[in-house]
């Protein structure tokens, strides 16, 4: 429903650094106007934030920030030519596919963007010292990106968003799930049918709470591994975060 997705833009944006704990909310017409819906419908978004307890409701006064519960942190967020070339590895990028399409419901489903928006599709193998590691497809809203190119998904995508486009990449979702190499995967990644393959999607999203990218890659796990270093968080202690986490 629109007002679930709005609530979880809204929710995005309220965990950014342009808000804090007692910022006020933009009135209910700013936002119905900005989302180009009905007061109702950013009524009943506005409720899922005080069901979450993000947001409070001041008689005569407006909607303000309760509190936050952001769960990604940027400085956990790195990519992964980032990681690997911090760690001395030649990284880099073949190009199979890239074109614009209409957004097909699933993909504008993920990006939050209107059915047959014009998005980029990519589909690209990153190579780490010549073997391949990984296949992914990536849609990328074209309003967002005017200048993507095939030289600049050969490089960082990470770079790109925020180096060139100067958009701050917030945080990530990812699902993870283990699968087995089909034929095609196989030949694409040159290793043998039902080898283990980690799927994975990723949503990447901005400060602003627009969403920027989502992904779907198939990494061989037999060449590449990632090691978290989760610690366990008291009422009493503040949160800690760990400088390991590295993806996409």
């Amino acid at each position: 429903m629109i007002y679930k997705s709005i609530a979880e833009r809204l929710r995005l944006r309220l965990n950014s650094s342009d808000y804090n704990v007692g910022s006020p909310l933009p009135g209910e017409k700013t936002l119905a106007q900005e989302f180009g819906v009905a007061r109702m419908t950013i009524r009943k978004a506005v409720d899922l934030l005080v069901v979450w307890g993000l947001v409070v409701r001041r008689h005569g006064s407006g909607t303000f920030v309760a509190r936050k519960d952001v769960h990604h942190e940027t400085t956990n967020l790195t990519g992964l030519v980032e990681v690997l070339r911090q760690q001395g590895k030649e990284v880099h990028s073949k190009v199979l596919l890239f074109e614009v399409m209409p957004a097909p419901p699933a993909i504008a489903s993920q990006l939050r963007i209107q059915i047959n928006e014009r998005i980029y599709f990519s589909r690209r193998v990153r190579y780490v010292e010549g073997k391949p590691l990984m296949l992914e497809d990536s849609y990328m809203p074209v309003k967002l990106f005017r200048t993507l190119s095939l030289a600049r998904l050969e490089g960082s995508k990470f770079d790109y968003i925020e180096k060139e486009c100067g958009i701050t990449i917030s945080g990530n979702y990812e699902s993870l799930t283990p699968v087995l190499a089909d034929k095609q995967l196989a030949q694409t990644l040159n290793i043998q049918e039902q080898t283990p393959l980690l799927r994975i999607t990723s949503l990447s999203y901005s400060d602003s709470g627009e969403f920027l990218n989502y992904s779907v890659m198939f990494r061989n796990t037999r060449d590449y591994q990632v090691d978290y270093h989760l610690r366990r968080t008291h009422p009493e202690t503040p949160l800690a975060h760990s400088p390991e986490d590295h993806r996409q």
